[in-house]
């Protein structure tokens, strides 16, 4: 090639346009420039053209050098471009920031829910007194929430939970189990029975289980739809009635304090017998119902794989939100559920 070299022609183009290029402040500025080097009317396209005058292998070297620059420019295009636009975001990122620092308030960083810190210190209540806990789902079959639990199809005490059932047809490998909102925690017993026995350690079974339950109920004072029950489950050999009362006794003075008591009134549960209401003294005098007790019935435990011959044990279930009802003072347990902030921040 002569003197006037068209490739050391074309590498001084592209050398000056890539610093042109890193020196421009717009994406607009670098398109103008990418334009103007690799455009129709550029010196690159006038060299281009001019190719088809030049011997074979000075055609070859050229078209070679113009393809790597032409490269080496669009990939410095790209690579400003993109550093402009993220410096442009960030200017704009600054000019709408929110300058919050003249706030001087105090800003509450918020706690737990009544609900949630009852259901704790209840937890915390029964491990010192060497319980465990134990949990379950929510989804749970008609078998562990009824059948299990001596309340077969034809039982007529089923009426007495508003089951919410759930439609499974549509359910791949479901079958022909019914499955539904849990009513009750019970559910989680069975499954603690059942465990004891598949492992091999067997009782003596001494668990607490907390957990969130549902029922077509009426929202009132002292009812909701979706709440919350802690029960207990004891199985061990020589378990009497008056292990029952002494364990709720002991409970309530230890959750509410020496000057509460607790009563049992006779009632009827499928799942145990005999059964019992649990009532706890109000400071004023009144009494209010938190839950049923019983002697875990023979064919609950036969059910869960137990010899009742050789084991016995009680049961009970109380509703959280009815205990802190009686340790807050609350007249209406559907303050619970409004969200008002008025009223949750007092706890």
């Amino acid at each position: 090639m002569s003197a006037d070299d068209p490739t050391q022609e074309v590498s001084s183009l592209v050398a000056a346009g890539i610093e042109r290029i890193a020196g421009s402040a717009t994406s607009e500025e670098v398109r103008a420039i990418h334009a103007e080097l690799l455009g129709k009317r550029s010196r690159l396209a006038e060299l281009k053209a001019g190719m088809r005058d030049m011997d074979p292998q000075d055609r070859k070297d050229l078209g070679a050098e113009l393809n790597r620059t032409r490269i080496e420019l669009e990939r410095a295009v790209d690579a400003r471009i993109a550093e402009l636009a993220s410096e442009e975001r960030r200017v704009l990122l600054a000019a709408e920031r929110l300058d919050l620092t003249e706030f001087q308030g105090h800003v509450d960083p918020g706690h737990v829910h009544l609900v949630t810190q009852t259901w704790e210190r209840l937890e915390d209540v029964f491990v010192g007194m060497g319980f465990t806990v134990a949990t379950g789902p929510e989804v749970e079959t008609d078998w562990f929430n009824f059948e299990a639990l001596n309340l077969p199809p034809s039982h007529p005490a089923r009426s007495l939970w508003d089951t919410l059932y759930l439609d499974t047809s549509d359910l791949p490998g479901v079958g022909d189990q019914q499955l539904l909102l849990r009513t009750h925690t019970s559910p989680v017993q069975v499954r603690t029975m059942l465990r004891s026995v598949r492992e091999g350690d067997g009782p003596p079974i001494y668990v607490v289980c907390p957990g969130r339950t549902y029922r077509q109920d009426t929202a009132d004072a002292t009812h909701l739809p979706v709440f919350h029950q802690i029960e207990m489950l004891v199985v061990d050999r020589g378990i009497t009635m008056g292990d029952l009362a002494g364990t709720i006794e002991t409970f309530t003075k230890a959750y509410f304090g020496a000057e509460l008591t607790s009563r049992l009134r006779p009632s009827y549960f499928p799942f145990t017998e005999p059964s019992a209401e649990v009532d706890i003294s109000q400071p004023d005098g009144s009494w209010l119902e938190v839950g049923g007790c019983g002697m875990v019935h023979p064919n609950v435990l036969a059910a869960c794989g137990l010899d009742p011959e050789e084991w016995s044990g009680f049961a009970f279930g109380f509703g959280i939100e009815r205990l802190a009802k009686i340790r807050h003072g609350l007249g209406d347990i559907r303050d619970l559920i409004t969200n008002d902030m008025r009223f949750l921040e007092q706890f």
